[in-house]
């Protein structure tokens, strides 16, 4: 049996024929590949970097906070109450109460110095002595002249005595009498200025022993002995100082001028000088008068002390800190100035109680130095925080490390707080005190620890 041909419309095909190629959607498939790993791995990347941050977050302590770092640790003191003198502070130059510069009175040559540079002298000692030849030679001629002058004088009342008896026998006349009487009388003034010129010379011997018109120390000598000197020579010869007692004038604002001149229409006021860097006490005094006007370019008013200087601690034209005491206050509350620290609701201090810190608002009355006179807001034996506040929030646990030493808070004596210095005599701030008007505030030291800061955050410049 013959097999028909097939159909002429269907052709042998071949293998490749029946399985078309797909080589042409290759590449394209794989780029969508790669792309879908790429937004993979971008996902991946983006959950871990935000689970990451999550993760330190929640491990990360809030600012200030230290509970799971452990406790806190700190140093304090206890709060005392004691009596503490209130001072008035202000900037002062020692001035001597006399000065004098020794001149010669006479020209001569220096013959002899009596005295040592540096040396105290009293009043009316021997400083120096000059030739006295010339005075004693001048003082020898007048008296000399005094004498002939004298002779002079008795023969003249002699003449007159005689013509005034002829005068009364009417031998001579009225005139010759009279001008016989005026002879005698301008002879005695000859002899009243001869005694005159004779006085005159022994003064001059007088003035060839040069003394000293004042109690006190002598300077560097000026002129060396034989030169020549005279009385209308600038420099003199020496410089005496009054130094035992010694005066200090001072400027404090005109703002303290009223308490001032209260208290001392009551009491006797005490001034205490220090050295120029305010460390060292140099002397203490009393204050004597206070100057009729006040500076208006400055607005401060001048003041001045005395002081014995015994020990001569202060000398003359000396930079110096004065310190006038107007009262002491009575039973104040004391705290180290290191322990007030300033927030946005004014000053507070850090106190520890059962192991933790509490934060207290204060008002401070007045600062002195390196310590602080609370009003209210803390208590006599309160153990304030004076060092590591920075690192402290309310509540916190705290481990105390030190205590200040015992004779006041932060070191200082009882009674003994420092003031600051005034600025160019104008007031200064109170290192951070917020204490009302006419508290003293102002008086204290400018400086001090008052970088304080917020409750819960780090501490602030």
């Amino acid at each position: 049996m013959a097999i028909p041909n097939p159909a002429p419309n269907h052709e042998l095909r071949s293998p490749a024929d029946l399985h078309p190629s797909t080589g042409g959607d290759q590449p394209k498939s794989k780029g969508w590949l790669w792309i879908l790993v790429l937004i993979v791995i971008a996902v991946g990347g983006y959950y871990f970097y935000k689970s990451r941050g999550s993760a330190e977050s929640k491990a990360a302590p809030a600012p200030g906070a230290r509970a799971a770092l452990g406790p806190v640790s700190v140093a304090v003191v206890p709060a005392l109450k004691q009596d503490v003198p209130y001072y008035l502070a202000g900037l002062g130059s020692v001035t001597p109460f006399n000065t004098v510069t020794v001149k010669s009175r006479v020209d001569g040559q220096l013959q002899k110095v009596n005295f040592t540079e540096g040396q105290f002298v009293k009043e009316g000692d021997l400083l120096a002595e000059i030739d006295p030849r010339p005075f004693q030679v001048a003082l020898e001629q007048m008296e000399g002249q005094l004498a002939r002058d004298q002779a002079q004088l008795n023969n003249a009342r002699v003449d007159f005595g005689r013509y005034d008896e002829l005068h009364k026998e009417g031998v001579v006349a009225q005139q010759q009498v009279d001008t016989q009487r005026a002879t005698v009388g301008q002879l005695e003034g000859a002899i009243r200025a001869d005694q005159a010129q004779i006085d005159n010379e022994k003064l001059q011997l007088v003035y060839c022993r040069i003394t000293a018109p004042l109690s006190g120390r002598v300077g560097l000598r000026l002129v060396d002995q034989g030169n020549m000197i005279h009385a209308s020579d600038p420099t003199g010869l020496v410089v005496i100082t009054q130094v035992q007692p010694i005066a200090t004038l001072f400027t404090l604002p005109e703002d303290n001028l009223q308490d001032v001149i209260q208290h001392m229409k009551s009491e006797e006021l005490g001034v205490e000088a220090y050295s120029r860097d305010d460390q060292t006490k140099l002397a203490t005094g009393k204050l004597v008068t206070v100057d009729n006007q006040i500076d208006p370019t400055t607005g401060t008013v001048r003041l001045k002390a005395v002081f014995d200087n015994r020990d001569l601690s202060l000398w003359p034209n000396q930079f110096v800190n004065i310190r006038l005491m107007l009262a002491v206050r009575k039973n104040a509350i004391v705290i180290p100035l290191a322990a007030v620290q300033r927030g946005t609701q004014g000053s507070y201090v850090y106190t520890v109680t059962n192991g933790h810190a509490n934060m207290q608002p204060v008002k401070v009355d007045l600062t002195q130095g390196n310590i602080s006179l609370i009003a209210s807001g803390v208590a006599a034996g309160d153990q304030v925080v004076v060092d590591g506040q920075d690192r402290l929030q309310p509540g916190a646990p705290v481990e105390v490390h030190s205590n200040a030493p015992s004779g006041g808070p932060g070191g200082a004596a009882p009674g003994e707080g420092r003031p600051g210095g005034q600025n160019g005599g104008r007031r200064q701030g109170g290192g951070g005190a917020d204490a009302p008007a006419g508290s003293g505030q102002g008086q204290g030291a400018g400086g001090g620890r008052q970088g304080g800061h917020k409750p819960g955050q780090g501490k602030q410049g």
